[in-house]
């Protein structure tokens, strides 16, 4: 009777008891040439813009929590999910609001440095502005998502990567003098004094996300809805590339990818690399775009009839893009 009770217990135990574990498997995917909750992904105002086709989708590992013990084996033993302890992806000093806005000022980055990186490598005229802006920050009732950055300390911006080097030299409790241009109006002189970095007390925080913007007053615009995270970044990119000039990356093809990216261009590793391509796979991709530096990982657990190429920067990408719209194969993995 006492070995009876004891196994109802672990049964009850592993069926309503929550494990502190998460899930880990392959995410929603989106072509981000296309629509997503009635909103084109990517879109561009003022400039031209041309037809596309096929498919750019980025991919997602998608998270599952609160579960009992008895779900996470179940997801365990269906093998294309792995278990991760839980606080890797919430920390237990951070709560859940901190956790999603934390992963939404990455989303942001990510959006600001794939119109970077897309102007960049189609050497279009750009201008700094504020992509994003911090709750309550220093910054906030002093500037404004799209205000344009003229100048920093006395020094002329014309760059992200020149603001951020300018930045380097600021020190949190410093008055900051800033140069600034809110639509049509007249510059203005701005004043923001910025607080210490969370985790970090002698770098300043201003609480804005940088972006570059077309240098004439035209818009990019990214939207995805409430996915989060740096790493659709490539995608969103070539997306931007592919609709600004004539002809059609894609050649109708089914091409699916990920990697972080720079306002310079350079594709950045990410996590997950199996799950995604496993749901690149399950949706009908042809061909995987690989950052190099996952490029191992991914070749060790490809899905069979994947293609993988192999990217370090946008320029890998689109040539990867046209070696195989002109029926050759792109370099891979191997």
């Amino acid at each position: 009777m006492t070995a009876l009770l004891l196994l109802l217990g672990i049964a009850v135990a592993g069926s309503v008891v929550p494990a502190p574990v998460v899930s880990l498997g392959p995410g929603p995917t989106v072509n981000t040439l296309d629509v997503y909750q009635g909103k084109q992904v990517v879109s561009a105002d003022g400039l031209p813009t041309y037809p596309t086709s096929g498919h750019l989708n980025m991919t997602t590992v998608g998270v599952t929590d609160g579960m009992t013990a008895f779900q996470a084996m179940g997801l365990w033993f269906s093998g294309d999910h792995q278990l991760a302890p839980r606080y890797t992806l919430y920390p237990p000093n951070l709560s859940s609001e901190e956790v999603s806005s934390a992963n939404k000022q990455e989303f942001d980055s990510s959006v600001a440095n794939a119109e970077a990186a897309a102007l960049t490598y189609l050497r279009l005229p750009t201008r700094v502005t504020v992509g994003a802006l911090t709750a309550d920050s220093p910054s906030s009732g002093v500037l404004a998502e799209g205000d344009r950055i003229v100048a920093v300390a006395g020094r002329p911006v014309s760059s992200v990567p020149m603001l951020l080097e300018i930045l380097k030299g600021a020190r949190p409790g410093t008055p900051l003098a800033l140069r600034t241009q809110r639509g049509d109006d007249p510059v203005r002189e701005v004043s923001v004094t910025p607080s210490a970095y969370p985790g970090d007390p002698a770098r300043a925080f201003l609480g804005i996300t940088p972006a570059t913007a077309p240098a004439d007053g035209d818009r990019l615009s990214i939207t995805l809805g409430d996915v989060g995270g740096p790493s659709a970044g490539l995608m969103f990119t070539l997306a931007l590339v592919d609709k600004l000039t004539p002809g059609e990356l894609t050649g109708g093809r089914f091409i699916a990818g990920t990697g972080t990216i720079t306002p310079e261009g350079t594709v950045g590793p990410i996590s997950g690399i199996r799950f995604k391509m496993l749901k690149a796979s399950e949706v009908g991709a042809q061909t995987f775009l690989v950052p190099a530096d996952n490029c191992a990982e991914a070749a060790s657990e490809v899905p069979d009839g994947l293609q993988l190429a192999r990217v370090g920067t946008v320029t890998d990408a689109v040539t990867a893009l046209d070696t195989i719209r002109a029926g050759g194969t792109p370099r891979g993995c191997s």
